[in-house]
């Protein structure tokens, strides 16, 4: 049945994991403003509680429709049927933002194996199964918009941040080959490749070069996403033609950055 002119047209939901904080929590209030219904899901759900709160305090808010998930994607056999009750929650989805991740300096041959592995689990495995959850649910319905939030680390080579760069670079390598398998089922694949955003994730991200507020990526990002963009880099400028040169810093600069 085709909708009447007079019915009112339900507003795009979008789903974000990793929200409770840093780009996730950003973008969340980014799509709010847009007047976008929201799936919100971290493991802190304190933390999506008191983000809901202010978002439904903002001016012109009230009836956008917030719903929460407590979700670690550690636990990767529960992280599909745990976002299918936040699908259910919201009705229908249009895009699944998967966003989740950690970060933490590690150092080649300092026994740090615990730290990367949690990085590798988190940032792809619990991506990975965010995906795939996606992928699963838009399937049916032939249509959707799964969108990964990488890093310009996927593509540039960062010291004391190996585990972090290789869990960003297979995630991206990951979305290039879903986009391939997911395109005959009318399903979108977006990455974006953030460069240095100023969040709680890691201490003095600040000193790095360019580095921009949450609040500015966010709103980039969601612009991106909005256009249905393959591949963007946040911001553009320089991110889209400088990374290459980064590969070629000389390595004293770099020790330097990192002190």
């Amino acid at each position: 049945m085709s909708t009447s002119p007079t019915e009112p047209r339900t507003a795009p939901a979008i789903v974000i994991t990793g929200a409770s904080a840093g780009i996730g929590r950003a973008l969340a209030c980014e799509f709010a403003k847009r007047g976008w219904r929201l799936g919100l899901a971290a493991r802190r759900l304190d933390a999506l509680s008191a983000l809901r709160d202010e978002l439904h305090s903002q001016p012109g808010s009230d009836a956008t429709q917030i719903e929460l998930l407590q979700l670690d994607v550690d636990d990767e056999e529960t992280v599909a049927p745990r976002l299918s009750m936040l699908f259910s929650a919201l009705g229908t989805v249009d895009v699944v933002v998967v966003n989740a991740g950690i970060n933490a300096f590690s150092s080649v041959g300092r026994g740090d194996l615990a730290t990367e592995r949690r990085i590798l689990r988190t940032n792809l495995l619990g991506a990975i199964a965010t995906v795939d959850a996606a992928a699963a649910f838009f399937m049916p319905q032939r249509r959707g918009h799964i969108v990964a939030i990488a890093s310009v680390a996927a593509k540039v080579a960062v010291p004391r941040q190996a585990a972090y760069c290789a869990s960003k670079a297979g995630l991206a390598h990951y979305m290039d080959s879903a986009r391939i398998e997911l395109s005959r089922h009318g399903i979108t694949v977006g990455t974006i490749l953030p460069g240095f955003v100023v969040t709680d994730i890691m201490p003095d991200i600040g000193k790095y070069p360019f580095a921009i507020a949450a609040d500015v990526a966010a709103r980039d990002m969601a612009r991106a996403i909005i256009r249905g963009q393959r591949t963007a880099y946040i911001p553009s400028f320089p991110w889209r033609w400088a990374h290459p040169l980064l590969n070629a810093l000389p390595t004293s600069l770099w020790r330097r950055l990192n002190r």
